[in-house]
């Protein structure tokens, strides 16, 4: 399932994640796509901070991936795979994609086979007014009725 939200600005971006936390937990695979400054890291910042994520939630474009404690006791890591050529490279980073809630900026087409279910959220910003045009599609069994979740935590 597939749902589209226009969000306005970054407080917006923020309780978007706020409201995926909700609906997370270990061994879930958020996989966001988007332009430098589009809002990916803005939207992991209100996911951790819903969570409880301990350190700030900043871009780990150049340390690839920051692994965050949360309150609940389920890891957040935030991985950056911008400058990671192949799947092969990703998989290097030998992740915990059971025991985590992990999220990948730039993890388009690196994540093949990793997860049975996952979220995809493409981030566009609009050139006229400076919104987020964001497309959130669920995969696999987990996220069959992501849409349905989503407009419940709201």
């Amino acid at each position: 399932m597939t749902t589209r939200l226009s969000i306005p600005d970054a407080d917006a971006m923020e309780e978007l994640g706020a409201r995926l936390a909700a609906l997370l937990a270990a061994g879930d695979l958020v996989v966001l796509d988007g332009p430098l400054g589009a809002g990916k890291t803005t939207l992991t910042r209100g996911l951790g901070a819903a969570l409880g994520a301990r350190g700030a939630v900043t871009s780990p474009t150049f340390v690839l991936a920051r692994e965050h404690p949360t309150a609940s006791g389920v890891p957040l890591v935030h991985v950056d795979a911008y400058r990671l050529a192949t799947a092969r490279e990703l998989d290097d980073l030998d992740l915990d994609y059971d025991g985590a809630i992990v999220v990948v900026e730039w993890g388009a087409g690196k994540l093949d086979g990793v997860a049975d279910s996952w979220i995809d959220i493409a981030i566009a910003r609009d050139s006229l007014d400076d919104t987020r045009d964001v497309t959130i599609t669920g995969h696999g069994p987990r996220w069959a009725h992501l849409d349905a979740r989503l407009a419940g935590s709201a």
